[in-house]
């Protein structure tokens, strides 16, 4: 999307690093040729303004690195309208959301495996250390397990398999006594009803969890090292903190992958879930996301009848397997 200054107009930065978290409109300087300069515009959230370095998210999820010297025009604009497209919630396949998921909680190392990814971060969360099953893996599949099997022993941990449920390879796991865990849904929503929760203006975004976040998040523990830099990965990644409760959001596009919501105990029933789910989604909503995607463990009944009153369903489900001991 181009920015909407004129060419005769004076070149003005009105922007500032208080503006992070508004949409912007910058233009930079790409370079001066025989005394011409050459620019680019880029329209987006001002997501970042540190150490001479401007950071802008596109719609698209395409993060813009402008260097602040560079930078000659920005102001901020109104937020993006609603898309007349919205992305219906049925029309991505399993494996096409497991890859955006994939990207929101982003492993600190991968390979490639054929259609494979093999992901580990440090043992912080099964998840972002198990080898996502995706098409073929590009060799037979005891071959391949050996593989998956050796590269996760280099690394000290439990070779795990994340595969969904309609997968050509699960019976062939379970013929092989590979052991089934943590069965999970992911759930999809309309984005736009979640914006308007109540209790959102209690609620306050950052773009980096601070130590109180990580201390409230129940998952880091001794790995608050591995857990900090996944957390904080993503194309577009927001922290929510109210008294007693937490999330997380991280926007791609159209999709806003919603996770790590937690409630102190002593500060249940209060609606504070919700509340923190709303501010997120309007922030989502700001950045030009229409759909929202969680993941939640089958068998967590308080979980999912939280986000059925809030009009997710069923999009499809996965679960983990591990060889047999």
């Amino acid at each position: 999307m181009a920015a909407d200054f004129s060419s005769g107009a004076r070149l003005v930065v009105r922007i500032t690093p208080a503006d992070v978290g508004k949409r912007v409109s910058v233009r930079q300087l790409l370079e001066i040729t025989d005394g011409h300069p050459t620019f680019t515009d880029t329209v987006g959230v001002l997501v970042s303004w540190d150490a001479g370095v401007v950071s802008v998210t596109r719609k698209s999820g395409e993060t813009v690195l402008i260097d602040e010297a560079a930078l000659v025009a920005g102001k901020v604009v109104p937020p993006a309208p609603p898309s007349r497209r919205m992305v219906r919630v049925t029309s991505a396949s399993p494996e096409e959301l497991e890859a955006v998921a994939s990207r929101a909680w982003p492993a600190t190392e991968t390979e490639p495996l054929g259609g494979w990814t093999l992901r580990a971060a440090g043992r912080f969360t099964r998840r972002a250390n198990s080898a996502l099953v995706d098409g073929d893996p590009g060799r037979p599949l005891d071959e391949a397990l050996a593989y998956v099997t050796g590269w996760y022993g280099e690394r000290g941990t439990t070779p795990y398999l994340q595969v969904p449920d309609g997968s050509p390879y699960a019976a062939a796991l379970a013929d092989r006594g590979w052991v089934r865990e943590a069965d999970t849904v992911v759930r999809t929503a309309p984005l736009a009803p979640l914006t308007r929760l109540p209790g959102a203006d209690a609620v306050t975004l950052s773009r980096t969890p601070d130590a109180a976040w990580l201390a409230a998040y129940h998952r880091t523990g001794e790995l608050a090292d591995a857990a900090l830099k996944v957390v904080s990965g993503g194309p577009s990644v927001w922290f929510a903190t109210a008294p007693g409760a937490i999330g997380r959001s991280v926007v791609e596009g159209p999709w806003a992958l919603f996770g790590a919501i937690e409630v102190a105990p002593e500060h249940r029933r209060k609606g504070l879930a919700t509340a923190v789910m709303g501010a997120l989604a309007q922030r989502a909503a700001d950045e030009g996301a229409t759909v929202a995607y969680l993941q939640v463990e089958a068998d967590n009944a308080a979980a999912r009848a939280l986000y059925d009153g809030l009009g997710f369903t069923d999009h499809h489900g996965y679960h983990y397997r591990r060889p047999p001991v």
